[in-house]
């Protein structure tokens, strides 16, 4: 079976991409790494202005509805940019909190989230202590066992691999409480799949995007008389990054879906995000390799997408723990 997006889905992420392309978001990487979250919410409000985060919220919140391909189109624009900021865990909490209903805090925040007047970041305690960018966001969403809780502060900054993933602690006792119950759970667990699948289509992005850089360096890069790309080792190496991220890119479409369709999508998103987060990296081990020692540069932009693919490959599932729930789902008709 094929799956190809439709002329609007494609339109939309080359819109996205051009948009992306004129806000100049190395510089804006570069700031939010030390602090200044100005160029970055000037980003944000333009992904705002462009619909990206009303894809993750209903119509009656000013949202466009829950569309997880459109949603993976626009994130896999933002990895292939490198957007800063807790953009997944904006549309997680979008996401948790539309499942809670009308009878949760909905109504409160996700019309602010949708106009993107509100950066939030979000936490589920079950799945580790941090919050992404919790420092700059405006408020922080956190699940500790069947509670949801939102804090406006942040504990201590915790280092990142990534410098412009800055990770907070959070408590389980920290904040207000919004809900509590069962559905909590529930909605946290819908969550957290969002979350899975839109850092597996950052990755994808990512890992895209420094294919592309590595290719057109190695075309101009020249070593006894040739450019180092004619090399057979070279191209060997590339067309293993390229094979990983063919194969990865239909597993991240089939489970946007698999979810847009209703089904239950658990392994095929984990699956999904095991193949996205292993070809960004292997993306960014090429490119280190084949820039030499100008990869491990802090001034070359390069050096933004290869921490960034380190850090996405662990977030919200390690490969080891993807692979694992996709060994743990009961096989097809069983």
């Amino acid at each position: 079976m094929r799956f190809l997006l439709d002329a609007e889905q494609a339109e939309f992420g080359r819109t996205v991409g051009r948009m992306l392309a004129a806000a100049d978001t190395p510089a804006a990487v570069r700031a939010w790494g030390a602090g200044d979250g100005g160029p970055g919410r000037e980003v944000w409000r333009r992904l705002a202005g462009a619909g990206v985060f009303g894809l993750a919220v209903p119509e009656k919140y000013g949202g466009a509805g829950f569309l997880p391909v459109e949603l993976v189109v626009a994130f896999a624009e933002l990895g292939r940019h490198a957007v800063p900021g807790p953009v997944v865990e904006t549309a997680a909490a979008a996401a948790l909190l539309d499942r809670l209903g009308d009878a949760g805090p909905a109504g409160a925040w996700l019309p602010a989230l949708t106009d993107g007047d509100l950066l939030a970041s979000y936490a589920d305690l079950a799945r580790g202590p941090y919050a992404l960018d919790a420092a700059t966001a405006d408020i922080t969403f956190i699940v500790s066992g069947d509670v949801l809780r939102r804090s406006d502060g942040s504990g201590p900054v915790q280092p990142s691999v990534d410098p412009a993933r800055r990770l907070s602690r959070c408590t389980e006792n920290e904040g207000d409480v919004l809900a509590s119950g069962p559905a909590v759970r529930a909605a946290a667990a819908q969550a957290a799949e969002t979350a899975r699948l839109l850092t597996a289509a950052q990755a994808l992005g990512v890992g895209r995007r420094l294919l592309d850089d590595t290719v057109t360096y190695v075309k101009q890069r020249t070593q006894f008389g040739v450019a180092i790309g004619s090399f057979q080792s070279v191209k060997h190496r590339l067309a293993d990054v390229l094979l990983a991220l063919e194969f990865a890119e239909p597993l991240v479409y089939g489970a946007a879906v698999e979810l847009a369709g209703g089904a239950e999508a658990g392994a095929g998103i984990a699956m999904a995000k095991a193949a996205a987060g292993e070809a960004a990296y292997t993306a960014a081990r090429a490119a280190l390799q084949l820039h030499g020692a100008l990869g491990y540069t802090d001034e070359l932009d390069l050096s933004l997408w290869i921490r960034k693919a380190r850090a996405l490959r662990g977030a919200w599932g390690t490969p080891a723990e993807c692979r694992a729930r996709v060994l743990a789902a009961p096989a097809p008709g069983g």
